[in-house]
Parts: structure tokens; C-alpha cells; sequence
């Protein structure tokens, strides 16, 4: 009996808390309402990144690893992207349909508050923030297996935007159909990328099934989802969303698939104190150009973090280098390493600033 009594006293003492949480948070949030009036009357911006990096550092410094850590994390970006929006309704379009691992990034990175507006091809989430159709757009960049998205690359050659942040989502890839069967799979469809990171746990294990590439994981699943004879190579919320049947769980070749998103919109955020600066360069025809780039970097200690070239269409043999370095544009030594670059190469364009994905790894 004083078991019982005891626990009961716990559990109405969990209730006054969570009481409590939820009259905080009601006060939160209209504090944020009040800041977004604030800042539309002096034109400033609603997300202030510099801001939201001090409430993760004090809140983990006051918590003294009591609370698990990445739960913290967890919690208070869905709370602090939560009161953001709650300032302007976000609209972010993604490189659909649902469930893709595109869409997965986009509600790690916004929050389920934010609406997300599927489109079916990177270049049209281009379009879309653009032309103002959305306030932002999120699309794959890299893949630590599979290297660059090159539709990516050449939207930031077609579209003016700017990159306003970056994250890392860890991949794991599922094998997925409506009955859960590895016998009824008559073809493997997926995107091409998820693919090439499975090729060889597709060749041992179902080496005479034909696949089937499709623009998306999303694409995959809705396709299994509507024939019994197509197996999907898709993500844990494509699973929910569809409602299909796990074959084989993490069929991915190789362990730590990562693959980096970026945040496009119409303007970069201000600095964070931890940011990369992206910019898309064109080098003078001669030997020893690019060289030229790289020893203004130099000679700046400016630390060079990725360095991508492209073709440009139309163009027989001619190339742009895409390039990500650390810093702001708002640090004075970004700013004269990229004046200098301006001058020096024949095709200069500031993709933008933003937080670096460590800043905010609470993501992954």
C-alpha cells in the first residue's frame, strides 16, 4: 500500500510538472510573437542563428549532462523552430513526394510546424523560392558515398537564391514492399543515388531482380505501395507514410552514408560565429589560374572546405568551380580574400553565408 501511495504522490508530482511545462511554453511562445512584432518594426530578421547557437550552449552548459544531450537538443529545436514560426507561417519546398529523404531533412531541420510544398524535381525547388513561391527550399548536395548532386550544382548556375544553412542527415536505407516478402519483389526501384549506395548488397542477395531508377525515394515507395510485385529502397518515414512492410532493414554497401542538405531562400542569415561561406568562381583561361584562387585563400588562412567543378552548358571544355570555405561573409578576412577573388576571376558569385551543420547537429 505505501508503494502505491508513494508512486501516486510521483506521478501527481510528473503532472504539476508537465502543468508547468505547458503554461511555459504558452508564455514562450507569446514571447516570441511579441519579438516578431518587434523586429517587423525595425525590418530586421525573424531567425537571428548567432541567437539560437547561445540558448543551445547555455542550456547544455546548465544541464551539466543530467538530461541526455541529444534529447535536449532535440526538444528545444522543435520548441525554439516552433516559437520562430510561430512569427511567420514557413513554407519550404522539397524534392518529393512525401517521405522522401529530402522531406525527412526539411522537418529535421524546420520542425513539424513548417509547411512543405512537394515538388518533383530539384530545379522546380529552385523555381519555386525564386520566384517567392516559398520563403525556402532544401536539396541534397553531397553524399559521403556517391560524392556531388549535380542537379544541385547546376540549379545554382540556372537560379538566384542563397544559401541560408546546411545539414548533415545520417542515411540508412530500407528494403521495403506491401507484403514484407523478398519472393514477391519483381523490380527494385528507387532514386539512382540510393541505388548506387546498395548496389552490392542488391548484386549478392537479389542478383536477378532488375532495378529500376525513379526521381525519388518517395516516388519508390509509392509505386510499392501500388503494385505487390515492386520492392522500394526507401526511408523510415516512407515506411509510415505508405504503410509497407519492412524486407530488409539497412541494406546500405557501406556504414556512416551521410548525405549534406542545404537551405536555399532569398537571403543568407546573419553570422553565427561558426558559419561557411559558399561561392560559384570562374578562373582565366591560362595555367595557373585556379592555383591563383587558392593562394589568396592562403595567404589569408582562410580554410578551403570543398572545391567541386562543373561544365558550363553550352560551353565546349569550359568549367565553374564550386567552393565552400570557413567564415562569414560579415568576417573582415572572408571579405578581403573574397574582394580579391572578385578581381581576379572572370566570373564571381556569392552564393551565400550560413551556420555550419556541426552548429546544429542536434539534427542528426
Amino acid at each position: 500500500m505505501g508503494d502505491k501511495n508513494t508512486i501516486l504522490k510521483v506521478r501527481q508530482r510528473i503532472d504539476e510538472i508537465d502543468d508547468t511545462f505547458l503554461k511555459l511554453l504558452k508564455e514562450r511562445i507569446e514571447c516570441a510573437l511579441e519579438i516578431g512584432r518587434l523586429k517587423n518594426e525595425t525590418n530586421r530578421a525573424k531567425w537571428d542563428p548567432q541567437r539560437e547557437r547561445e540558448i543551445y550552449q547555455r542550456l547544455l552548459t546548465d544541464n551539466q549532462g543530467k538530461f541526455p544531450e541529444k534529447a535536449l537538443r532535440s526538444i528545444f529545436h522543435e520548441i525554439i523552430t516552433t516559437c520562430r514560426l510561430s512569427q511567420k507561417k514557413t513554407e519550404v519546398s522539397y524534392l518529393g513526394p512525401e517521405a522522401t529523404f529530402t522531406h525527412l531533412a526539411g522537418v529535421k531541420y524546420f520542425g513539424q510546424s513548417a509547411e512543405y510544398k512537394s515538388m518533383e524535381s530539384i530545379d522546380e525547388v529552385f523555381n519555386e523560392v525564386e520566384k517567392g513561391r516559398v520563403q525556402y527550399g532544401i536539396v541534397p548536395v553531397e553524399n559521403s558515398i556517391e560524392g556531388a548532386v549535380f542537379s544541385t550544382l547546376d540549379s545554382f548556375m540556372k537560379y538566384s537564391v542563397k544559401i541560408c544553412g546546411e545539414l548533415q542527415l545520417p542515411i540508412t536505407h530500407h528494403l521495403v514492399c506491401r507484403s514484407g516478402n523478398i519472393e514477391d519483389i519483381q523490380t527494385v526501384a528507387s532514386h539512382a543515388q540510393p541505388l548506387a549506395q546498395c548496389r552490392e548488397w542488391l548484386k549478392k542477395n537479389m542478383p536477378s531482380v532488375p532495378t529500376l531508377p525513379v526521381f525519388s525515394t518517395g516516388g519508390a515507395a509509392q509505386m510499392a505501395a501500388n503494385n505487390p510485385n515492386i520492392g522500394a529502397i526507401s526511408s523510415e518515414l516512407a515506411i509510415k507514410t505508405y504503410e509497407l512492410q519492412v524486407v530488409v532493414r539497412g541494406i546500405e554497401d557501406y556504414q556512416g552514408n551521410t548525405t549534406r542538405f542545404l537551405i536555399i531562400g532569398p537571403q543568407s542569415p546573419s553570422r553565427s560565429g561558426q558559419d561557411k561561406t559558399s561561392l560559384l568562381l570562374g578562373v582565366a583561361d591560362r595555367p595557373g589560374s585556379l592555383n591563383e584562387v587558392l593562394t589568396v585563400l592562403s595567404a589569408k588562412n582562410i580554410n578551403l572546405a570543398k572545391l567541386e567543378s562543373r561544365p558550363i552548358k553550352g560551353k565546349q571544355w569550359k568549367y565553374l568551380f564550386f567552393m565552400d570555405m570557413l567564415g562569414h561573409m560579415e568576417d573582415p578576412v572572408i571579405q578581403e580574400g573574397c574582394s580579391i577573388l572578385k578581381q581576379i576571376c572572370p566570373y564571381y558569385e556569392w552564393l551565400g553565408s550560413y551556420p555550419r551543420a556541426d552548429n546544429i547537429d542536434l539534427l542528426n
